[in-house]
């Protein structure tokens, strides 16, 4: 069982640290909520995205992201939920007034979890990534490896730990820039709506998009 060549390995970790470095909403969520809140909420979001992506990984197992790529009415249900909730983080960064970046009264468990359930519903509501991993894992499937449901578990979930490799620097090196942003409220007022302009961008690509 699991009795994979080299070239397998090296093809798919290969696959596998280019997905995680591609930009897109995870990418995006994480690093906006390092610079706005601290490294603790930076992390509490990737934590969140990774949940979110498991669940997107025990669905591709279990077969039930066919539904979504079968089901236009599925798809187009979880996509709207996913758009209109990256509209409202986008809407909610445009509205404020970079107090995040000079203020350190959302920094407690609260705040941290909060951030945590977000991460999970930005990774969650997103039915390309749900696609994505019913089309992308096959590819890895070996006849005589094990079954195809514990197959696609066991990929699904290793790229979640290359993920472990890649995000984390990148939220301790955000955390550096958010330190320094703190101590200038104007750049700090520029960067909020930035994030917010581009997380609004985010939700209306993923609301005009198709399979």
């Amino acid at each position: 069982m699991f009795e994979y060549t080299a070239v397998h390995w090296v093809t798919f970790l290969s696959a596998a640290v280019l997905l995680n470095l591609s930009p897109g909403p995870d990418i995006a969520f994480i690093l906006g909520q390092t610079l706005r809140n601290g490294r603790r909420q930076g992390f509490a979001g990737m934590f969140g995205i990774w949940t979110g992506a498991a669940l997107h990984v025990a669905m591709a197992a279990l077969g039930l992201s066919a539904i979504l790529a079968t089901s236009a009415l599925a798809f187009s249900i979880v996509k709207w939920l996913g758009a209109a909730y990256l509209i409202w983080l986008g809407i909610g960064m445009l509205l404020s007034r970079g107090d995040s970046f000079i203020s350190d009264s959302q920094s407690g468990s609260s705040n941290t979890h909060s951030i945590f359930w977000q991460g999970v519903l930005v990774s969650a509501l997103n039915p390309k990534v749900a696609i994505f991993f019913l089309a992308f894992l096959p590819q890895f499937v070996v006849e005589g490896s094990g079954s195809v449901g514990a197959q696609l578990f066991l990929h699904g979930s290793l790229i979640i730990v290359v993920a472990a490799f890649i995000e984390p620097p990148l939220v301790m090196a955000g955390s550096r820039l958010g330190a320094y942003l703190k101590r200038n409220r104007r750049v700090g007022l520029w960067l909020d709506r930035g994030l917010g302009a581009l997380f609004v961008t985010l939700g209306a690509r993923l609301a005009v998009s198709s399979k």
